[in-house]
C-alpha cells in the first residue's frame, strides 16, 4: 500500500469557507498572471481560458480532495451527472475527484471511534489500522480484525461532514457560477438541490448498512456475487463496520482473457437491469473501486451502498419503454418514455427535443448489436460526448435532465466505461431481452423512495 497524504479536515462553516475563499483568491491570481502571460505575448485572452490553466486545474483538484466532504462529492456527481456537457479540461478536473482524497490523522480518527464504541473501543480488536487503505469524499476506510481473526472493513466518516453540507454546495456552485467553468445554460439548482438531498443520505452510515443488507440477502443465493457482512453491534450514523471483503480491483482484469472480461461484464449488466427492473432499487454509484474479483470463487465482490436510491414503478416503466424504443429506432415511443421521466417537462423546442433524442439513440447502440457490442473498439464514448458538447455549447440546448434519471445514467455511463477498459464483448441486447416483459414482477422487492 502507497503512503496516503495526510490532512485534518476542517468541520466548522467558518474554517470551510475560508478554504474556499483561498482557492477563489488563488484561481484569481492564476487568471491575472495568465493574463499578463497572454498579453505580453500580443494575444487578448477569453477569460474563460484564463481560468482553465493548468496550474487553476490543479488548485481546484487539490483543495477539494483537502476540502472533502460535499465540495469533493459535488465534484464526482458533476463528472458523471452532467457529463457531456462539461468542457474536457473540467471534465479532466473532476475525474481526479473520483480518485482517493486525502486521509485525516489519527487526532482526529480517534474521537470519531471514541464517540462510536466508548474510551475502550480498541480493547474490542485484536489489530486496528489507524492508516487507512481507501479515503473518499465522505469517509475512510480502515482494516481491522476481531480477536478471532476475523478480518474487517471499518467506515469511519469525517467530523462534520455532515454539518457542512449545504454551506459546501452553495460555495462550490459560486465558485463554479464565478470561474465560468460550466455552460451559462446548465441549470444547476436540481442538481444542487438534489446533491444535498443525496449527500444528507450517504451520511447516514445505518440507512446505508440497511441497503447494504437488503442486497446481502437479495443476492444470497447468486454464486456470481457477494456482499459483506454488517456488524450492526459496531456500526452507527458514523461508522460502518463490515466483514473485510478481499479481491482484486475489477478494472485489473484487463490482462485476463477475453471470456473472463467478457463474462464479468455480461454479470454487471445483468444485476443492473435485474437492480432496476426488479428490485426497483439501483446502487448508482459508477465508481469502479466499488467491484472487486474474487478468482478463486469467480464472483465479483460489491462494495459502497451509500448511493442506492429507489426508482417507483411509474419510473421503472418509462425505462423499460425508453430502451426498448432505443432498441427498436421507435422515436415516437422514445418521445413518449423521455417525456414520462421528465425530460421535456421544461420549455423546449422541437429541434432541442429531436437533438435530445438523438442522443438518447446514441447511446443504445449497444442495444440494437446483433449479437456481442465490442466495447473495446468502439469509439461510442467519443461520439457520445461529442453529441453532448454541440448540443451544450453550439446549439445551447442543454437543459439539467431529471435527477433520478441523472443517478441512473451515470450507472450505466459507468458500465460503458468499465466495459470499454476491460475490451469486452457483451451482447447488451440479449441480457436486457427478458427485462423488457411487462409480466416481469417488478414490484417484488421494491422499497420506499428515500
Amino acid at each position: 500500500m502507497t503512503d496516503r497524504k495526510s490532512s485534518p479536515v476542517r468541520g466548522s462553516r467558518l474554517g470551510r469557507l475560508g478554504q474556499f475563499g483561498r482557492l477563489a483568491t488563488g484561481i484569481a491570481g492564476g487568471v491575472i498572471a495568465e493574463g499578463a502571460r497572454s498579453l505580453a505575448s500580443g494575444k487578448r485572452p477569453a477569460l474563460r481560458d484564463m481560468v482553465i490553466t493548468p496550474g487553476n486545474i490543479t488548485r481546484i483538484a487539490d483543495e477539494m480532495a483537502r476540502l472533502r466532504g460535499a465540495a469533493m462529492k459535488v465534484g464526482q456527481l458533476l463528472s458523471m451527472d452532467t457529463g457531456n456537457a462539461l468542457p474536457p479540461e473540467l471534465a479532466d478536473l473532476l475525474a481526479r475527484l473520483r480518485a482517493d482524497a486525502d486521509a485525516m490523522p489519527m487526532q482526529q480518527l480517534a474521537p470519531v471511534l471514541v464517540q462510536a464504541w466508548g474510551p475502550e473501543w480498541p480493547q474490542q480488536f485484536r489489530r486496528f489500522d489507524q492508516r487507512p487503505r481507501a479515503a473518499a469524499s465522505i469517509g475512510q476506510v480502515h482494516y481491522a480484525e476481531f480477536h478471532d481473526h476475523q478480518p474487517l472493513a471499518i467506515k469511519v466518516q469525517y467530523p462534520g461532514v455532515a454539518r457542512s453540507i449545504d454551506s459546501d454546495v452553495d460555495n462550490l456552485a459560486t465558485l463554479l457560477r464565478m470561474t465560468r467553468l460550466l455552460p451559462k445554460s446548465l441549470d444547476l439548482a436540481p442538481l444542487l438541490a438534489e446533491a444535498k438531498v443525496q449527500l444528507h443520505a450517504e451520511t447516514d452510515y445505518q440507512r446505508e448498512a440497511a441497503a447494504q443488507q437488503r442486497f446481502a440477502e437479495r443476492l444470497q443465493d447468486d454464486p456470481h456475487f457477494t456482499v459483506a457482512k454488517v456488524h450492526a453491534e459496531l456500526s452507527t450514523a458514523q461508522v460502518l463496520t463490515m466483514d473485510y471483503m478481499p479481491g482484486q480491483p475489477v478494472e485489473a482484469l484487463v490482462n485476463q482473457p477475453q471470456t473472463l472480461r467478457d463474462t464479468v461484464m455480461q454479470r454487471l449488466f445483468e444485476l443492473l437491469f435485474r437492480e432496476l427492473f426488479v428490485w426497483g432499487e439501483v446502487q448508482t454509484d459508477p465508481n469502479l473501486a466499488n467491484f472487486l474479483y474474487q478468482a478463486e470463487q469467480d464472483r465479483l465482490v460489491l462494495l459502497d451502498f451509500g448511493a442506492v436510491r429507489a426508482y417507483d414503478a411509474d419510473m421503472v416503466a418509462a425505462y423499460r419503454e425508453l430502451l426498448h424504443a432505443g432498441q427498436t429506432h421507435n422515436t415516437a415511443s422514445m418521445l413518449s418514455a423521455a417525456t414520462r421521466i421528465g425530460y421535456f417537462a421544461q420549455d423546449i423546442q422541437p429541434a432541442q427535443q429531436r437533438a435530445v433524442l438523438a442522443l438518447f439513440e446514441l447511446a443504445c447502440e449497444p442495444l440494437r448489436q446483433q449479437g456481442a457490442y465490442d466495447f473495446g473498439t468502439s469509439d461510442l464514448a467519443v461520439r457520445v460526448r461529442e453529441a453532448g458538447m454541440a448540443m451544450s455549447f453550439e446549439q445551447d440546448y442543454w437543459h439539467s435532465p431529471p435527477v433520478a434519471a441523472l443517478f441512473l445514467h451515470r450507472k450505466i455511463a459507468g458500465l460503458y466505461l468499465l466495459a470499454a477498459r476491460l475490451q469486452a464483448r457483451v451482447d447488451v441486447g440479449a441480457i436486457l431481452a427478458p427485462f423488457l416483459s411487462s409480466t416481469l414482477p417488478d414490484q417484488a422487492a421494491r422499497v420506499p423512495t428515500a
